[in-house]
């Protein structure tokens, strides 16, 4: 304990010493490592980090919000899991060992042990030794087990299909992979590709996924909540068919919302990737099928996401076929349009160039008959008045029986008549789509299939699980997955006719490693299954989960998937993985996202050795709310370092001045104003931050220990210049002292999740022995919380006069004296009669005068 009163000068602040040493005792002292089934349970999780070799600022704002949160509930008390691990395969690694001549596995564990140091160096309070590496067998054996328990229950397929493609890497890409229609890695325009490809089947489980978001209204932001939703795409409405004019009994068979516009569709577009394309280059002349193909050509080079948003210029083709209208047999042409995708409902639209405004910009520029067939209630439309596309309910007119039906009814109406015609029936779509999964590379997890010419596709054996990745494939970047390339890896045996046979040469979508690491990090070292069910059943689902907007769809659709699919293979008791989610924003630098193409970037460890980690933590919790962008700053990086010195001064000043202090009575306390003000201040700082914390408003937190400690400081001025002990010390009471010294350790408590180091060096030099990290958080009294004086607000005939300051619990005749001894109140009560009064006890009184 610092008690020698002479002394002039307190220690400096110095985190490049402090933080190093804290960090070692915190390993040694296993102060972190979770222990299954003891105590009330909190699993806190960050999504974890690709190995691209170094953290960059958006990995530290992440981990430092889910690290500030697992600490804050190590101070409570709870059981805390706080694991880490390294979602270690993918495309990337495969990219570098082709350009720097190294395996993609000594290029992958390099940067792993890289970014945990830099991890290790932020303070993390991290179980590491939970760490979980997909890349490692022991991992994706138990993956492989799961694809074939899919593949069983025919969750797993395979099919041809339209893929995202990228020429160079020679790859499947999924839809985020994709931006601005270039490969994310190599900027290679992407090409729309039909292959045969591995599916799992999330569409079994779309209603499903989308009622359970309700259960996550109140732990998830509804701006993720909106997302889901709308990828998932639920649509009510009705299958419709148009015979195709000179083909007998062939018919194309649309899918629409608004079955009640069936009287105006003037033309159908069709997806370029429609299987009926093959017939109409078949039946069209020579110089029609170049164009044809062309036009093909040129929309699959167009971002099939791209394909479908509002924004995106409309164009199509004639084919010179025709189909004919189910109900008035009148001849409509088919086009070809880039905005009809086959992943949404058949890939045939019915164009309703007067109710969609899609259709009506379509028709406008290539000339297009368009049919009003909705009438507002309320007003007459013409068709050439219309400047847009009136898309809202109304009453049918042009419509044959139809006419005069509301738009609901007419729908309904409409639809029975065509299912009593053969031409239609009630459907429901979604947007979602099978997963695809396949990827044609080598570093990721090997499907675990055999195909026999015999037995067909066959799978691998339980027993001989895991297959693992051949050590040196060749790989060039070229050619397809280079597993076909390894005779020694492709050929094997049927397991059940025994016959020469062939592996899978695909990899698995790393998507498929994340959407079950949470589970492993329960049992790691697990031997006997994907994770220990009885470690699950204690840990998971995790409480808070922590991580990126741009995961906010797929990575968290396809957890949710698997574990509904684990779920029905009776692995684990429960539907949704996360109960609880927070979104941070990113980290912006001169007006744009940091990132090295935009040559904005700032290097953590130079902050970290320039400032400490501690003043990176606090900076990156302080500058903003955690779902909110981040715009950088040098001087609040500056203006960080600056407070966490002066709190360093501020509590050690305190334990030279007021280090012997005796605990007190809370009589004594009162009996002291100066003593009375801090500790009321103090417990006030308690529940503002503790209240913030818990609404994750970690600014408002940070703001409120900085208010205190400058509160504090400003009645003692001596704190900071202290060129001899300051006489008046002499003259303060035990109380006083003792509350000076409870202020300064309830800051070091308070500050602990923000600056661990810090708030662990002071803890210790304020003569505590015990680690601060697994000390109690603090506790407000709401006795002490509550003003001793209240301000109260004086009306005179219901107009605010003047206010007065007053005792709590102050009794109505006495605030009435203070009311009439205001100045103000005085010259509008001018002697008046008192007809009544109204008070509001501790807030407001009223003075009625006539």
């Amino acid at each position: 304990m610092l008690v020698n009163m002479t002394r002039r000068t307190v220690d400096r602040y110095e985190p490049q010493k402090i933080e190093p040493k804290w960090g070692k005792k915190w390993e040694r002292s296993k102060s972190f490592h979770a222990r299954t089934g003891k105590g009330r349970k909190k699993y806190i999780l960050s999504m974890f980090p690709y190995p691209s070799g170094r953290i960059h600022m958006g990995h530290v704002r992440c981990y430092v919000i889910g690290d500030l949160i697992a600490r804050y509930h190590l101070h409570r008390g709870d059981n805390v899991l706080h694991p880490m691990g390294f979602d270690a395969f993918g495309l990337p690694a495969e990219n570098a060992a082709i350009q720097n001549k190294v395996h993609p596995r000594k290029w992958t564990y390099d940067n792993m042990r890289f970014m945990e140091k830099q991890l290790s160096r932020l303070g993390l309070a991290i179980d590491w030794s939970r760490k979980v590496i997909t890349c490692e067998p022991s991992y994706y054996k138990w993956e492989q087990m799961l694809f074939i328990a899919m593949f069983e229950k025919g969750l797993a397929y395979r099919k041809r299909s339209l893929v995202h493609w990228c020429p160079r890497c020679e790859t499947v890409l999924a839809n985020e992979q994709v931006e601005d229609n270039k490969c994310w890695r190599c900027d290679s325009i992407v090409q729309a590709k039909d292959l045969e490809q591995w599916f799992f089947c999330i569409t079994a489980y779309a209603d499903e996924l989308l009622n359970g978001l309700h259960e996550l209204e109140h732990g998830w932001p509804e701006r993720v909540l909106t997302m889901q939703k709308n990828w998932i795409g639920k649509s009510e409405g009705a299958y419709i068919d148009f015979e195709l004019e000179g083909f007998q009994k062939e018919k194309v068979r649309v899918f629409t919302t608004r079955s009640d516009t069936l009287f105006g569709v003037t033309f159908l577009t069709i997806a370029p990737e429609h299987p009926l394309v093959t017939q109409i280059l078949r039946h069209v002349s020579l110089e029609k099928g170049e164009a044809i193909s062309r036009f093909i050509e040129k929309v699959q080079k167009t971002d099939l996401s791209k394909r479908t948003e509002d924004a995106l210029e409309k164009e199509g083709i004639a084919t010179d076929l025709y189909c004919l209208h189910p109900f008035t047999q009148k001849r409509i042409p088919i086009y070809l349009a880039n905005f009809v995708v086959m992943s949404y409902g058949t890939g045939a639209v019915m164009g309703v160039p007067c109710h969609d405004q899609r259709d009506f910009e379509f028709a406008k520029k290539y000339g297009l008959p368009m049919r009003l067939v909705i009438q507002p209630r309320d007003q007459v439309l013409t068709t050439e008045e219309l400047e847009k596309a009136y898309t809202e309910p109304g009453t049918l007119i042009r419509s044959e029986t139809f006419e005069g039906l509301d738009s609901g009814e007419a729908k309904s109406s409409i639809v029975r008549s065509l299912q009593e015609k053969g031409m239609g029936e009630p459907a429901l779509t979604y947007r979602l789509r099978d997963w695809g999964i396949s990827r044609q590379r080598y570093w990721g997890t090997p499907i675990p299939m055999i195909h026999c010419e015999k037995c067909g596709i066959v799978s691998v054996p339980l027993k001989d699980l895991p297959v693992t990745l051949p050590k040196n494939p060749p790989l060039t970047g070229r050619g397809g997955s280079p597993l076909a390339q390894v005779p020694s890896f492709m050929n094997t045996k049927c397991p059940k006719c025994k016959r020469p046979a062939r592996r899978d040469t695909d990899t698995m979508d790393t998507f498929m490693e994340s959407s079950w690491y949470f589970l492993r990090y329960c049992s790691p070292k697990f031997g006997k299954g994907m994770f220990d069910p009885k470690a699950v059943e204690y840990w998971a689902p995790v409480d808070q989960y922590v991580g990126g907007i741009e995961h906010a769809i797929l990575h968290l659709l396809y957890s949710r998937f698997l574990t509904r699919v684990l779920r029905d293979l009776k692995m684990v008791k429960f539907s949704e993985p996360f109960s609880r989610l927070l979104t941070q924003g990113m980290v912006i630098k001169d007006g744009e996202k940091m990132s090295k193409s935009k040559g904005n970037v700032v290097d953590p460890d130079y902050l970290i050795n320039k400032y400490g980690a501690d003043t990176v933590r606090v900076f990156s919790l302080f500058a903003a709310p955690p779902e909110k962008d981040l715009d950088w700053s040098d001087q609040g990086v500056e203006g960080a370092n600056r407070f966490l010195d002066r709190l360093w001064r501020f509590v050690l000043n305190i334990y030279i001045l007021a280090g012997k202090a005796k605990k007190v009575s809370d009589q004594e306390i009162k009996d002291d104003p100066k003593a009375q003000a801090i500790f009321r201040l103090t417990h006030k700082t308690v529940q503002s931050v503790t209240e913030s914390v818990d609404r994750f408003h970690f600014n408002t937190g940070i703001s409120a220990i900085m208010e205190f400690v400058n509160k504090v400081s400003a009645e003692y001025p001596d704190f900071w210049s202290f060129a001899e002990f300051p006489q008046k010390a002499k003259e303060m009471s035990n109380a006083h002292l003792w509350t000076l010294k409870n202020a300064a350790e309830i800051a070091v408590r308070l500050i602990s999740p923000y600056a661990p180091h810090l708030s662990e060096e002071l803890w210790r030099k304020c003569g505590n022995s015990k680690l601060l990290v697994r000390f109690s958080w603090p506790v407000f009294d709401s006795d002490w919380t509550i003003d001793e004086r209240v301000t109260i607000v004086v009306q005179v005939n219901g107009k605010v006069r003047g206010k007065i300051e007053a005792a709590r619990g102050t009794e109505e005749a006495q605030v009435i004296l203070l009311a009439q001894e205001n100045e103000n109140v005085r010259r509008f009560v001018n002697g008046k009669p008192m007809k009544k009064t109204i008070l509001v006890p501790d807030k407001l009184i009223n003075l009625v005068v006539g």
